[in-house]
């Protein structure tokens, strides 16, 4: 089950590197399953390795010119305090044993997973709805064409509607929080819509936001758990091997398709944990 993990980490990084979404959004199922790791420390370390990852993944933006710093702080600002708070001192605040509905006890890992398990199917519903010209973003991720994107193309300048930015901030950085995923799906709606980026420029940014985000939110679990340093390593490694050589292979297969068929796949994962968590935990 061991090397399965660790394949699945190769996984994660193919599929940021072919279709631009979907990995990181099993990064939580692969930890507690196939890794055998608790859902609280699951969604810690999935923290870490999915603002590694992406901040990877936002170089390449920012070398074309597709990142909008200013919004990635006005954005990231409310969103980074509401992941560090919820890591810092929510998550450790919840009951281990939450309440019982008939002979299922409602524990705390069991709550995490079956909210994670909601993300799924919810980022699921995105990419599989995906157009081709409206791309859709998980965990920050694209079907954008960077390397061919033009680093003097145009793009407008950033007009901020900061009342719904700093609501989406917080509601994002809570989610993000509690379950350790990206919300990259959450993320460039918003960016669009009160930032009036356009799509480009929004993927890009909603990398750094995420990036951001999601480490400065481990640093509030480093307070709580004992980390395994090497394990992370070696993981976040892996999964960054993966996005290289997905990036490469990206410009030999229709990602389209293949983002469509992945959220499929991470629908029925949602499901069944859902059933899981509900029915056999």
């Amino acid at each position: 089950m061991e090397i399965f993990g660790y394949v699945a980490a190769l996984v994660i990084g193919l599929s940021l590197g072919l279709i631009g979404g979907g990995g990181s959004i099993l990064t939580v199922p692969v930890l507690v399953y196939l890794l055998g790791l608790s859902p609280v420390l699951s969604t810690a370390y999935s923290l870490f390795i999915v603002g590694l990852t992406s901040l990877v993944g936002s170089y390449k933006f920012y070398q074309k010119g597709l990142v909008s710093l200013k919004t990635a702080v006005v954005f990231g600002i409310p969103s980074i305090m509401s992941v560090y708070l919820t890591r810092r001192y929510l998550v450790p605040a919840i009951p281990e044993n939450l309440f019982t509905v008939g002979d299922l006890v409602v524990t705390k890992g069991v709550l995490l997973m079956l909210l994670f398990a909601a993300l799924m199917v919810f980022a699921s519903i995105s990419m599989i709805r995906t157009k081709k010209e409206k791309p859709m973003d998980e965990n920050a991720d694209t079907e954008v064409d960077v390397e061919h994107a033009s680093p003097d193309e145009t793009h407008p300048e950033p007009k901020f509607n900061y009342a719904g930015i700093l609501a989406e901030g917080v509601v994002v950085g809570t989610l993000t929080g509690l379950v350790g995923a990206g919300g990259g799906f959450l993320i460039i709606p918003a960016l669009v819509l009160f930032s009036k980026l356009d799509m480009k420029m929004a993927v890009g940014t909603s990398l750094l936001i995420i990036a951001f985000k999601s480490l400065f939110g481990f640093i509030g679990d480093i307070y709580n758990y004992e980390i395994d340093w090497l394990f992370l390593a070696i993981f976040s490694t892996i999964s960054i091997v993966g996005i290289f050589i997905g990036t490469f292979l990206s410009t030999k297969v229709h990602a389209d398709k293949l983002k469509t068929s992945f959220g499929w796949f991470v629908l029925v994962m949602g499901v069944y944990i859902i059933i899981k968590e509900i029915f056999f935990a």
